[in-house]
């Protein structure tokens, strides 16, 4: 069975970017998000498996989504997506549990690799 798997971006090239570098298979079990606070709604409703994570986005960021990830004691594999790659935001994320920081615009086989890492794959 196919993990449950939401993309979380305010650009929509960059969510079908996303989408294109996943697993065909995986497509049938994924949901989309424009906003943290969409990606919060779904995440308090599904269970979601792995989710894809912008940063900069408007209302709730992808720091923001994070804390309300570890407040709401959501399990899920995070993987942040962007284009901010500051060595001190890369710390604060992964600090926050992502499980890899992934720079913009998306390799389909950095993607791979790190799902590989985390034997998600």
């Amino acid at each position: 069975m196919s993990p449950a798997v939401l993309i979380c971006d305010d650009s929509n090239m960059a969510r079908k970017q996303v989408l294109r570098s996943l697993p065909e298979s995986w497509h049938d079990n994924l949901q989309t998000a424009t906003n943290g606070v969409e990606a919060l709604t779904i995440l308090r409703a599904s269970n979601i498996d792995i989710l894809f994570l912008d940063l900069t986005m408007p209302g709730i960021d992808g720091v923001g989504v994070l804390q309300g990830i570890q407040k709401l004691n959501i399990e899920c594999s995070v993987f942040v997506i962007s284009a901010d790659i500051q060595p001190e935001m890369q710390s604060k994320v992964l600090a926050l549990g992502a499980k890899a920081f992934l720079q913009k615009p998306i390799k389909a086989e950095r993607l791979t690799q790190e799902l590989q890492q985390h034997g998600l794959l």
